[in-house]
């Protein structure tokens, strides 16, 4: 049985932020969704599965005043602090796992995940995390999640992951959350191979 946090650990500890394969300068698409979900720069977001992208500083740069990152490494989230300086004051943090965090219920405007919920590969996984995001996020707020797309690789960081278009993806919430938009993305990796992304939108029903 594998350790996830101590997985997560050994990853950020041993590879640079910019030598993982999901690695992107700025998450633009992300950035994209989430601006033109919702636009009041007072809105309540959280990433989760932040590592140590920079979509915090952009967010933060955007004018969103209330951001919450969320990650299983604690190592990640020192990164993010020690390059936001001062600017980590203004955020909240979370080392924790995602199935088990204790997050403020009916709170979130927007809910953000780039490549976290693809390395759920059981049902019971995929519940829990469901679940997390409809006691969490607001009725009428907005939920991007980004995951393998159909031709993405198996297998990321020595595990394994699982692989959605957008119907299977939005099958997986359910009817409450409304399917607003779905894009793929080709990401080129570091190691100058493609992965392919997709990307849903969902807006959750009252």
């Amino acid at each position: 049985m594998i350790d996830e946090k101590q997985h997560w650990e050994t990853v950020y500890e041993t590879k640079a932020a910019d030598a993982v394969s999901w690695y992107q300068p700025h998450l633009e698409k992300s950035l994209q969704l989430i601006v033109s979900a919702d636009s009041n720069r007072t809105a309540q977001v959280i990433d989760v599965g932040g590592g140590e992208s920079t979509l915090v500083d952009d967010l933060l740069a955007t004018g969103y005043r209330n951001v919450s990152v969320l990650d299983i490494s604690q190592r990640a989230i020192d990164v993010c602090k020690a390059r936001l300086g001062d600017e980590s004051n203004s955020v909240t943090w979370y080392a924790t796992d995602i199935l088990r965090a204790a997050l403020p219920q009916k709170f979130y405007d927007i809910w953000h995940d780039r490549a976290v919920f693809h390395f759920l590969t059981s049902e019971e996984q995929r519940r829990k995390y469901v679940s997390q995001v409809a006691q969490a996020v607001k009725a009428g707020g907005h939920v991007i999640v980004a995951t393998f797309g159909p031709q993405g690789p198996e297998k990321c960081s020595g595990l394994s992951t699982m692989r959605y278009d957008a119907d299977s993806l939005h099958e997986q919430f359910g009817t409450r959350f409304r399917l607003v938009e779905s894009a793929t993305e080709l990401h080129n990796t570091p190691f100058g191979t493609t992965q392919q992304f997709l990307y849903c939108y969902c807006k959750v029903e009252n």
